[in-house]
């Protein structure tokens, strides 16, 4: 391991990264946010910017062999700014959770990082922390043993609190599907819904929003006794539901699919759906497998927004921490904590699984739209979905 590269590595969580006078006012800092890189290309990204331009990049074989052993620290100073003006200054905290290790088998290993990433946070004195990766979904574990467990265990923890960003995330995925929906000229009311990973915070956040709004829908995961829970919740608000933990076995074929399964790696193969389905790839990582065959199927990403008082990163890592073709868009999770910051209203808006409802998603659009956070344009693998007038769409794009 290199020099510059065993400087990342022992970097503490506040000494080195503040500065002496960033230090003395660490109570400024209003929010951070906690991730994880997707890919070994974005991870390798990430330590070019912190080794710095004079180094020339490093070989493959030994990021994965560096990156293992960087604990998590913060890596940037994110500035944010409200359209009503408000400002709120936050910290980038990566885990540093190897791509390749989001299995169940690792999981002891990520929640130990997650855990020291968070209290990163708190040592930073930041109000509100919001984070992105699988453990924001709600599906694989890391959510219920963080947020559930209301991060007891830090006796220093003050006055932080956490939001796992899923309400706001449900919200872009709503609106998403009922753009997507419109572009193509669908009835999403004649439509058949199908989500996979429906037990989790985000999948049951999205069956609650849309269940009301569509024909029929269809709920795929793998806990059968959660799928019976929550289809029985539906049920008795008179909605058509099947439940299924093999897709194959469902007896209609959906025309909107979203998928919202913890997985460690674009893995889904979706199977029977109807011709001309539209698909929202709501993960992180990315569930739909790069093989599958989807012929005249319409794909989006879901669950991102964008800022239009815009963001700043310092040192820059525009294009890196944020690798969209559109600019300040980012992951809802995140967006959610960055909202909640600009509105001083420091809360754990989102926090365990199960609670998100139509009405917190209408009440987290509006203190988003507030402060000038709305939808993303729509994207995919091959590109940009809709032709955009920036200006024009940030002018007059509002959500109630």
């Amino acid at each position: 391991m290199g020099d510059s590269v065993a400087r990342v590595a022992s970097t503490s969580c506040s000494a080195e990264f503040l500065s002496r006078d960033q230090r003395k006012r660490c109570c400024e800092i209003d929010f951070a946010l906690i991730g994880h890189q997707e890919s070994w290309r974005a991870a390798a990204d990430v330590l070019a910017v912190l080794r710095g331009p004079e180094h020339t990049p490093l070989p493959d074989d030994e990021i994965k062999d560096i990156l293992p052993w960087i604990p998590p620290r913060p890596v940037c100073h994110v500035h944010v700014e409200s359209i009503g003006g408000a400002k709120a200054r936050g910290l980038y905290i990566d885990s540093f959770i190897p791509p390749d290790r989001l299995e169940a088998s690792y999981t002891l290993d990520n929640v130990a990082r997650v855990r020291a990433a968070a209290a990163c946070a708190i040592k930073a004195g930041v109000k509100i922390v919001s984070m992105v990766g699988s453990w924001s979904l709600g599906l694989g574990g890391f959510s219920s043993i963080l947020m559930e467990g209301n991060f007891d265990y830090f006796r220093e923890k003050q006055d932080t609190v956490f939001t796992t960003g899923n309400t706001l995330t449900v919200a872009f995925i709503v609106q998403g599907i009922q753009k997507m929906c419109a572009l193509t000229g669908r009835n999403i009311r004649r439509s058949t819904l199908l989500i996979v990973g429906a037990t989790g915070d985000v999948g049951s956040g999205c069956a609650r929003c849309l269940a009301p709004i569509v024909r029929r829908v269809l709920l795929s995961a793998r806990n059968l006794e959660r799928l019976h829970r929550l289809a029985a919740e539906l049920k008795a608000d008179g909605v058509q539901v099947e439940i299924a933990t093999d897709l194959e076995q469902f007896s209609v074929e959906p025309d909107l699919v979203i998928c919202a399964a913890s997985l460690a790696s674009p893995s889904l193969l979706l199977g029977r759906i109807a011709p001309g389905a539209i698909v929202c790839d709501a993960g992180y990582p990315k569930n739909l497998s790069p093989s599958a065959q989807t012929p005249g199927v319409k794909i989006f990403f879901g669950g991102l927004g964008q800022i239009a008082g815009g963001l700043r990163f310092t040192p820059d890592f525009h294009g890196i921490l944020n690798r969209h073709p559109f600019p300040d868009m980012v992951h809802g999770c995140l967006l959610e904590g960055m909202a909640l910051a600009l509105e001083r209203r420091l809360e754990p808006f989102s926090q365990g699984r199960g609670f998100i409802t139509q009405e917190r998603v209408a009440e987290i659009e509006t203190i988003a739209a507030r402060h000038g956070i709305y939808l993303a344009p729509l994207y995919n693998a091959d590109g940009p979905l809709e032709e955009t007038d920036e200006s024009y769409r940030l002018s007059q794009l509002r959500f109630a």
